[in-house]
């Protein structure tokens, strides 16, 4: 049809759903406006230059607009509410069919994409609400009675009363979750590093070094400065927030890596084991094992999902909070080269083609290898700077040595454990009979869970941190009844046990976590903190 042809027949417009007016092309007389195709804008243009494609403008929402609306017959004007108004003809407009109520313009003011937003925003926060809501209710009520009865059996004893309030002792039952390495956390945050070997006078055995505060990593102690200072708590009450809140976040991340394995039901169950595994009492005290857990489950679920860039940014964090990050920064690693070796598979057979993110599968190189690249920088960093300022590179190791007699010797130790245990003898180093019970029952079941783990055939990094976790945790010399404390960033343990749980029903499920929870109190917290050395 040219521009001052005949209507569209019936026949036309059944074929044409929608057609386009269209104006004749003329120059305005004064120069101002463009025209456009058939159509000048020099009316709209220069009366309303923010006017749409319609003649909308995008605030003036009462006023009549030059929006053209076509029923068959006529060119109409329509007011600012989209009403008819009286039959107006526009000047060289030829007659055509009404678009559909769906393609008509929308009349919206500034403040609908604000709106908009603020609904996606609100959508998205129920959503995660109903994901996470259940996570975060199971966990919190499980570790909540674990808790209980953990500070009830404390006080029912008195024990710690009697005790120095540096070791296990304080005058209420909370002050106990803040001793032993709690308190070198509380001086740190409180009067920052002196980094030195100081020899004890005449000592000869294997501890023969002054204690000092550079045995333990700065992140935690940082961020329980920082809480205190933005909060007005005390040091002991910024440590728990801290530890509390990272615990919840460690939950979170123990579903998600859970969930990419066995399903959300099992990732659900693997939230309520953590809170009930042995050692979990640490979880909700003035450690570091709750912010070390988050960073290292979150590390996991983020190379599972290829976010390089986020899985380096979180270990080197993990770097500053324990030294067991080593394992993590290897699991990393070997991820990393395995996804290089694919690329270059790729590569070879199909070429540098995008992927579906759009970036070039040459390009996607770039941000594995900045990830290896940063994942070392705080664990390195931290032992490069204790050495500097003790004058020997070595220093931290020296110092756990000598002050803690805490060294790698390839698992003798935990062998002479395991061998005087079988007949019912003590005579190994630092011996706690009750504790070291229960760290050699989570060992023997840490060892039976594991092919349970690789018969699932899980994500590499998983198998490579778990392996490594064991390996530096069993191969160390230390206090053995601290292993179940130190096997509890090993989670991934717990995904073949909860991938067995998921098809409880959900009663039998709270049911069995609930009465783990109730013994917890024990074996998890009070013979960690009173009966032995946590």
């Amino acid at each position: 049809m040219n521009d001052h042809g005949p209507a569209n027949t019936p026949m036309e417009q059944g074929n044409r759903p929608r057609t386009t007016v269209r104006w004749p092309a003329v120059e305005p007389a004064d120069g101002t406006g463009t025209a456009h195709g058939n159509r000048s804008t020099r009316g709209a243009s220069a009366a309303h230059p923010t006017r749409s494609a319609y003649g909308v403008h995008a605030n003036d929402e009462g006023a009549a607009c030059d929006a053209v609306a076509r029923d068959g017959t006529t060119a109409w004007a329509t007011d600012g509410l989209g009403l008819d108004s009286q039959p107006s003809p526009v000047p060289g407009a030829t007659r055509a069919t009404v678009p559909p109520a769906s393609h008509a313009p929308a009349i919206t003011s500034a403040r609908e994409p604000a709106r908009a937003r603020a609904r996606d925003g609100w959508t998205r926060l129920r959503r995660a609400a109903r994901r996470h809501g259940p996570v975060l209710a199971l966990y919190g009520t499980v570790k909540l009675i674990g808790f209980c009865v953990f500070m009830y059996l404390l006080d029912s004893s008195g024990d710690f009363r009697r005790k120095n309030p540096r070791f296990g002792g304080g005058a209420h039952v909370w002050d106990v979750l803040a001793t032993w390495d709690g308190w070198w956390y509380q001086q740190i945050a409180a009067h920052g590093y002196h980094p030195a070997l100081v020899p004890v006078p005449g000592a000869t055995g294997l501890i023969t070094l002054e204690g000092n505060s550079a045995a333990f990593f700065p992140l935690y102690p940082a961020l329980m400065r920082l809480v205190s200072s933005c909060t007005g708590l005390g040091l002991l009450g910024a440590g728990l927030l801290v530890s509390i809140t990272a615990s919840f976040v460690a939950a979170l991340g123990i579903y998600a890596v859970t969930a990419r394995v066995g399903g959300r039901r099992a990732g659900l169950a693997a939230a309520g084991l953590w809170a009930v595994w042995p050692g979990s009492g640490m979880e909700w005290s003035a450690y570091s094992e709750s912010l070390y857990i988050a960073l290292a489950a979150w590390t996991c679920h983020a190379v599972m999902r290829r976010r390089w860039l986020t899985a380096g940014l979180l270990t080197c964090a993990a770097g500053l909070t324990r030294p067991t990050a080593t394992a993590l920064i290897a699991a990393l690693t070997l991820a990393v080269l395995m996804d290089l070796l694919r690329h270059r598979r790729a590569v070879r057979r199909w070429g540098d083609t995008p992927l579906p993110d759009g970036t070039t599968r040459r390009g996607a190189v770039l941000r594995p290898l900045t990830a290896v690249a940063i994942a070392p920088v705080g664990l390195a960093g931290y032992l490069g700077w204790v050495g500097y300022r003790m004058g020997d590179l070595g220093g931290y190791f020296k110092l756990q040595d000598g002050a803690w007699a805490h060294s790698f010797d390839y698992g003798r130790h935990t062998v002479k454990v395991f061998g005087s245990l079988m007949v019912g003898h003590f005579d190994y180093l630092y011996a706690y009979p009750y504790e070291d019970a229960i760290g050699a029952a989570t060992v023997l079941l840490a060892l039976i869970i594991l092919p349970l783990l690789f018969r699932l055939r899980p994500p590499l990094v998983l198998t490579v941190y778990t392996l490594l976790t064991m390996a530096l945790v069993l191969g160390s010399q230390q206090i053995f009844g601290n292993v179940s404390r130190y096997l509890l960033p090993a989670f991934p343990l717990l995904i073949p046990c909860a991938t067995a749980m998921r098809r409880l029903s959900t009663p039998v499920l709270c049911t069995v976590l609930t009465v783990a929870a109730l013994a917890s109190g024990s074996y998890a917290g009070y013979v960690l903190f009173e009966v032995g050395i946590p």
